[in-house]
């Protein structure tokens, strides 16, 4: 029949999508470099979607709340609209909306300012008490409890 388009082709759907997969749409906003990155995150449980953790296949909608956590920023958005291209940073406002705090903006700033076991370099390898010490916090930021010496 001419002039018939199939809904499920992938001409029309590019066009109108009514929901895209997350990978593709957390790539297309600029939310991560690359799509691979993109799924990988998501693989890592770093995705969240309405609060629950989300495979790379789940497709998105308008007005979902999606959490990412990217290095030491946990970025807060909302689906303002799809798309399946990669659009410009200017026009990504379209597609999502930002609702990460100010706070957490000037929290993950901190943590890459100020990082706890930064060592100059030229000083080379540690010595075995500075080895210790460095376990020794590393382990209380990790929660796990300290072995008891007797």
């Amino acid at each position: 029949m001419p002039g018939f388009l199939n809904p499920t082709d992938k001409r029309v759907a590019a066009e109108n999508p009514d929901s895209v997969r997350l990978d593709k749409w957390l790539w297309a906003v600029r939310l991560f470099k690359t799509r691979p990155l993109a799924t990988m995150a998501c693989r890592a449980g770093q995705v969240l979607v309405d609060g629950h953790a989300a495979k790379a296949s789940r497709e998105v909608r308008p007005g979902q709340i999606i959490v990412t956590r990217c290095g030491d920023l946990k970025k807060t958005v909302e689906v303002l609209g799809l798309t399946v291209n990669r659009v410009s940073a200017q026009q990504s406002v379209l597609f999502a909306k930002d609702l990460t705090s100010p706070e957490e903006y000037e929290r993950a700033k901190l943590l890459r300012e100020d990082p706890i076991l930064s060592v100059p370099r030229g000083l080379g390898r540690p010595t075995k008490k500075q080895r210790r010490a460095i376990e020794s916090i590393m382990l209380g930021l990790s929660g796990i409890p300290r072995p008891q010496e007797d």
